[in-house]
């Protein structure tokens, strides 16, 4: 393992340092509370963040004028995200699971810290979904009626008293509730490129139908308006990508309000409505802007490095927003601004101090053409040392999903190889969201097909670069990518030189069969997609690599979480076997204490120490 050495005194021009995975993850984690709460005290004085410092996630006041971060709460292992303020008091709401179970409940801290769990039940999921104008009531989704489906709960903020206001016999996804605590948006994916948005009124129990269309348009919901007289939701009924729509609740009239060349990626409002908060999914990187209603103007944000804004939440008067600051080479930061002169306040820094951060690598989009001539784009990252003179060993990096983006953006994981001398190559296959509906669905039902001959294909694209070792690269992934990673050394075991499976399914056949069932309302949209295990079982099983794992003949790395719901041990522990009795170099990291992802530092320091050890042992530097 490569260890940092002393930088001091370094000039540009001089050779970066190189960093250890320790070194990388000891940079904090931050992120600021639900976008339907209050992410700042009554008083204005406190910003809700979460922060992982301790190596798990917390929730803590973070001072707006700076200062130390105030911890309220302590857990030594599961993950815990900070949700709301109530509006006139101290106390708080946040979320945890189990250990990575993704069963998360709802729990409330007093002021005198006292914790209690809102929503209990042993196979209990549940989430927060916002307050009602006046602050007397919060209102949260639960499946404890019906696993597959969330209910819609009103909570009185002082006794905490419920009431279940609607109840979810559709197969509807509950998406956002107007502030006066009359509607309800609600989502329903009939395949996955066609859905439906409906209105329930909970004042006289009825839902309508408001999206009616023909052929596959897609729709979403971004936020109703302020005023409660309109819902802005998604859509790209109107060409490749999603844009941004008012739907008028007393007439029915629609009308567009962001139409743009990419992905509307969110929209949101401040407490009164004057400000509307945007971002523009722009080639793999969000364009942020905030414009004030009264002015017609957008808010200028000054002092800022060039990077991605985004969570962006509002002080009780208007008057200040945190939000939060991720670029290449930086982590996510809590900043807060002032909305009248544009001045900003950096009140967090996520990167560890012992690491430099002129030495880490700005990303670059970089697109080629695939086996059959279709452009194919990707976040490119070249490591420091990389020349025709020094060629370097790289990787093809391969998101989740399968309908997942690779973008623009902190990862330590990245920064950690890349640093230490591996090229690595963010694709976004066909079948990635973020270019246009068309480029989205060319994998539909085409999965460890079309899209597996992309990352084969992005293979020839990285031997073409002149800095890059054309006979030392691997692939990897995570979840979908660990799918693709599996499938590449099984079904092309020629191309690759090794692979990093990280949670990745391996029996398609037993994974879509043991869908969770909170999953519930979007698992016609998965089947439409993946193809329904009833009818089509005969091709899961033809693509999945466990059922073909003799083929495999080099080395994989497969890491798992003994607690996934979605890809479960079992896949991972028989596909390790099936290689291992091959004869093949094949590497096991399980742990105990995760799902699907990780949610603790230590066990993301063990991952990286292990990605970085059998790359060197089987590509090299």
């Amino acid at each position: 393992m490569a260890q940092a050495h002393d930088h001091k005194g370094h000039s540009e021009a001089s050779e970066a340092a190189t960093y250890s995975a320790r070194q990388f993850f000891e940079s904090t984690s931050y992120a600021v509370g639900s976008p339907n709460g209050y992410n700042f005290s009554p008083d204005g004085k406190y910003v809700l963040i979460t922060s992982d410092a301790t190596g798990v996630f917390n929730v803590y006041l973070m001072p707006v004028k700076g200062g130390d971060p105030i911890a309220l709460t302590t857990s030594t292992d599961d993950a815990t995200f900070g949700a709301s303020f109530f509006p006139s008091d101290d106390r708080i709401l946040f979320t945890a699971d189990n250990g990575g179970d993704e069963l998360n409940h709802l729990f409330v801290r007093a002021e005198d810290g006292t914790v209690t769990d809102l929503t209990p039940g042993e196979k209990v999921k549940a989430g927060f979904a916002g307050w009602s104008s006046d602050g007397k009531t919060f209102y949260v989704t639960t499946n404890e009626r019906d696993s597959a489906a969330f209910d819609l709960y009103a909570y009185d903020a002082t006794s905490y008293e419920r009431a279940r206001v609607f109840t979810n016999e559709g197969a509807y996804s509950v998406e956002d509730v107007s502030n006066d605590g009359r509607w309800v948006a609600l989502s329903k994916a009939i395949s996955s490129a066609n859905s439906d948005l409906y209105l329930a009124d909970l004042q006289t129990g009825e839902s309508k139908l408001i999206s009616e269309h023909e052929g596959n348009v897609s729709h979403g919901v971004y936020s109703f308006t302020r005023d409660n007289a309109a819902l802005i939701y998604a859509t790209d009924e109107h060409g490749e990508f999603n844009q941004a729509w008012r739907y008028d609740i007393a007439s029915g009239a629609k009308s567009p309000v962001i139409e743009a060349d990419w992905d509307v990626a969110f929209l949101q409002y401040s407490p009164s409505g004057r400000y509307r908060v945007s971002a523009i999914n722009a080639d793999g990187l969000n364009v942020l802007s905030i414009l004030d209603g009264k002015s017609g103007k957008n808010v200028e944000l000054k002092g800022l490095p060039e990077a991605m804004l985004a969570s962006v939440r509002f002080d009780p008067g208007e008057k200040n927003i945190a939000f939060i600051v991720t670029s290449d080479t930086s982590p996510a930061d809590v900043y807060v601004a002032d909305l009248k002169s544009g001045k900003t306040t950096r009140l967090t820094h996520a990167l560890n101090p012992a690491i430099r951060e002129a030495d880490l690598v700005t990303a670059t989009v970089a697109r080629f053409p695939s086996y059959d001539g279709l452009e194919v784009p990707g976040i490119l990252y070249r490591p420091k040392n990389a020349s025709a003179d020094h060629p370097v060993p790289a990787i093809v990096m391969v998101h989740g999903g399968p309908g997942g983006q690779s973008t623009r953006g902190y990862s330590a994981m990245i920064q950690h190889l890349v640093n230490n001398g591996y090229a690595v190559y963010a694709i976004n296959n066909r079948g990635s969201s973020g270019y246009g509906k068309t480029f989205f669905h060319m994998d539909d039902k085409k999965h460890g097909d079309v899209d597996l001959k992309d990352v084969v294909a992005s293979k020839g694209f990285l031997q073409g670069l002149d800095w890059v070792a054309n006979d030392r690269i691997a692939v990897m992934g995570g979840s979908y990518g660990g799918y693709m990673t599996a499938a590449a050394l099984t079904f092309y075991p020629e191309v690759f030189d090794a692979g990093i499976n990280i949670f990745g399914v391996t029996n398609w056949v037993r994974t879509l069969k043991s869908i969770p069932p909170w999953w519930g309302s979007f698992r016609d949209a998965l089947y439409d997609e993946m193809g329904d295990p009833a009818t089509d079982e005969e091709r899961h099983r033809a693509i999945s690599p466990l059922f073909h794992a003799s083929n495999v003949t080099k080395p994989m790395l497969v890491v798992q979480g003994a607690n996934d719901p979605r890809v479960l041990q079992v896949e991972s522990d028989e596909l390790v076997a099936a290689v291992k009795a091959n004869g093949v170099p094949v590497e096991y990291v399980l742990f105990p204490d995760e799902g699907h992802g990780f949610r603790g530092k230590e066990n993301r320091i063990t991952a990286s120490e292990a990605y970085l050890k059998f790359l060197d042992a089987h590509i090299g530097r």
